[in-house]
């Protein structure tokens, strides 16, 4: 690519970056000094050479993914962040009160706000937790205390309200089986294992089992929930770009969203910021990825910006980095 071409391509992907618009070569005719016909010939062999793709709806043409890729790699410049963004997430890791998990976090949701992205933090994977112990302790005849003990010595207790038609010892037995049966499940399994292991025993002997059954289920999913290793800022942050709103799309990127081995996915080990666009991303065609793993303070794990391709990719790397410097003070 020569520098012409290089600095067409920068005008355009920034443009399209900005505006969400296709660009054409009557935009570009005083910002490169050069004819219509000059950058029409060089968007051509832009094209062709697989940097710039043309839309339906438009004669201007957008930046492929391969066209992004090339201007990260050899055109971006690292964004200059503004004072008060600074100090919003200095402030937070000055917190001596705050955990570094809980201090990245907050940081994420606050670069959410800024890009308008999605963010995700993934802890170091813990599903090889399992369940130690389930105990159901009666306050009354209608309360229960159900506590619920994992292998890596968490705990965690939910007052229970139990249901009309069911009484103590009902929900003492039920426990009692599921410490028999699934005891040593990883936890993200027990729910999916109630279903097949625990149904069909207590059916046999309680005759709101259902009821029962439905219990048990609200106490693993909200446990399950609670310590889920996986964080979102600006979840639905994707739903404001341009590019996803068409419903199909808004289905498919929450769906993806939603789901735990998917995002899982996006775990990193790589040293330094990654930036996957595209097919690359393994996520989703239209979307970038820019992602790092940090470890600090006995914590690890990963942390993740989702955006569309058409990403401010100088201003995310900056604020990754600066994450980054700040976890490693």
């Amino acid at each position: 690519m020569n520098s012409r071409q290089e600095k067409l391509l920068k005008e355009i992907v920034e443009s399209y970056i900005k505006d969400a618009r296709p660009v054409g070569s009557k935009a570009l005719v005083n910002k490169l000094k050069v004819s219509s016909a000059t950058i029409r010939n060089e968007m051509s062999e832009l094209e062709e050479l697989g940097f710039l793709e043309k839309t339906h709806t438009s004669s201007g043409r957008v930046p492929s993914s391969a066209g992004y890729k090339y201007y990260v790699d050899n055109i971006m410049k690292p964004k200059e962040l503004n004072g008060e963004d600074i100090l919003k997430l200095q402030t937070i890791f000055s917190n001596s009160e705050l955990a570094l998990s809980d201090a990245i976090k907050e940081c994420m949701n606050i670069i959410s706000d800024i890009t308008n992205y999605t963010s995700i933090v993934l802890g170091k994977d813990s599903d090889w937790n399992t369940l130690k112990q389930l105990n159901i302790i009666p306050i009354d005849e209608r309360k229960v205390v159900a506590l619920v003990v994992v292998s890596n010595g968490h705990v965690e207790n939910k007052q229970i309200v139990i249901p009309v038609g069911v009484n103590v010892a009902e929900v003492v037995k039920t426990s009692e089986i599921i410490n028999k049966y699934l005891i040593g499940t990883p936890i993200k399994d027990v729910t999916s294992k109630m279903e097949f292991e625990i149904k069909p025993r207590i059916a046999a002997i309680i005759k709101e089992y259902e009821s029962v059954y439905s219990m048990f289920q609200n106490v693993f999913n909200e446990f399950t929930e609670k310590n889920s290793n996986v964080f979102f800022g600006g979840r639905t942050n994707m739903l404001k770009q341009p590019e996803f709103e068409s419903v199909d799309k808004i289905k498919n990127i929450m769906g993806k969203l939603e789901d735990y081995e998917i995002v899982k996915k996006i775990e990193s080990n790589d040293e330094g910021i990654n930036i996957y666009i595209g097919e690359e991303s393994e996520f989703d065609k239209d979307v970038t990825v820019v992602k790092m793993s940090y470890q600090a303070g006995g914590e690890e794990g990963t942390i993740a910006i989702i955006g569309p391709t058409r990403m401010e990719y100088d201003k995310v790397v900056t604020l990754l980095n600066f994450i980054k410097s700040q976890i490693e003070r």
